[in-house]
């Protein structure tokens, strides 16, 4: 499937299918239900036609159509497609966390990302996995977004999580609390707001970004007395960027800036650690907020949930946040592409 698929077709979007005992499956296969969506774009889900039967009969959807296949360059537009990435019978226990949706969930993830990287498929957006689960000799990394990165050949990418006009960054990500004030340095920092600048630009359309960056202490560090990492670390790389003409703010005491809604004032916020500035943003925007990788050369989006093995195999799994998550990459590729386009006319 060449360039000139991709232009004469809907965009392709692979699904990873994340976890099989977990609610993965539930929310791809009740997030592609409605017709409707394949108007926008071909969805192709990595996995395997027994695992989506089997969730099919559980979750009484017998419905739900879809077409199997066994390469990307097979893939049929205007249906849904699974792509067998493996033909064996697996065991199926919904709820029950074992070495079987490890392993699968990264069989999947291997698979689409090698497709992405290849161009025969324009995003990825992946259902939950496991991150204790995939650990074994041949896959180290804390989750996606690491892997993700890896394998863009990027040293940093951005965890941007994403719901309408609110878009939250973080400068660590899935790190111990005690390793945060060693990671978060100037350089890190520079880099997190530049990466997000250029996401605001690029994949939001927005041409002049407004940027608020949050302290690391409480109160922002109170001018020093309740720590220094603000004068020390955040102003001078706040700084840095500001040379550059751009818009960015900071740094903010977290609980005010959030609490006081001054989150509405800017196009992105930088949070210093993971929950200083996820939750927040799942307050605000859960079962419908978005996890996007920006500052990859690939679009890949998830939901903002993990695998949900309380209520796995139940038919309670809301599927709002993963459906969320595919039409944002579609969004995505096409202000990509029309970014491109214009950027191609002006020369």
């Amino acid at each position: 499937m060449g360039e000139s698929s991709h232009k004469k077709n809907k965009p392709v979007i692979g699904i990873t299918i994340g976890d099989v005992n977990g609610i993965g499956p539930e929310v791809i296969i009740k997030s592609l239900e409605d017709n409707r969506i394949l108007k926008q774009f071909t969805p192709v889900i990595y996995g395997s036609g027994k695992v989506i039967s089997y969730y099919r009969k559980n979750l009484d959807k017998e419905d739900f159509n879809y077409q199997q296949i066994s390469s990307i360059e097979k893939v049929i537009h205007r249906k849904v497609n699974v792509l067998n990435v493996w033909d064996e019978a697996i065991e199926i226990n919904p709820g029950h966390p074992n070495e079987t949706g490890g392993k699968y969930a990264v069989l999947s993830l291997q698979r689409a990302v090698a497709d992405l990287k290849d161009g025969k498929i324009n995003a990825i957006t992946t259902a939950p996995l496991s991150k204790e689960l995939v650990q074994s000799d041949e896959f180290k990394f804390p989750g996606h977004t690491e892997y993700l990165t890896q394998e863009a050949g990027e040293k940093e990418s951005l965890m941007f999580l994403v719901h309408e006009g609110l878009r939250v960054g973080v400068v660590t990500g899935h790190i111990p609390l005690k390793e945060v004030s060693s990671k978060v340095t100037k350089e890190k920092i520079v880099i997190k707001i530049q990466k997000m600048l250029k996401s605001l630009q690029k994949d939001f359309g927005i041409k002049k970004p407004r940027v608020a960056v949050l302290g690391m202490n409480p109160h922002a560090g109170e001018n020093g007395l309740l720590g220094d990492e603000e004068e020390k670390v955040i102003i001078p790389a706040i700084n840095e960027v500001k040379s550059g003409h751009h818009i960015v703010a900071g740094p903010f005491p977290s609980d005010g800036f959030f609490g006081m809604g001054t989150y509405k004032q800017y196009d992105g916020v930088l949070a210093m650690y993971h929950d200083q500035g996820l939750i927040p943003f799942k307050t605000l925007a859960f079962e419908e907020g978005i996890n996007y990788t920006a500052g990859l050369p690939f679009v890949r989006t998830s939901p903002d949930h993990g695998t949900a093995f309380s209520i796995a195999g139940k038919n309670e799994a809301d599927e709002t946040s993963f459906r969320n998550a595919l039409y944002l990459a579609n969004d995505i590729i096409r202000q990509r592409n029309e970014s491109q386009f214009a950027s191609e006319d002006e020369k």
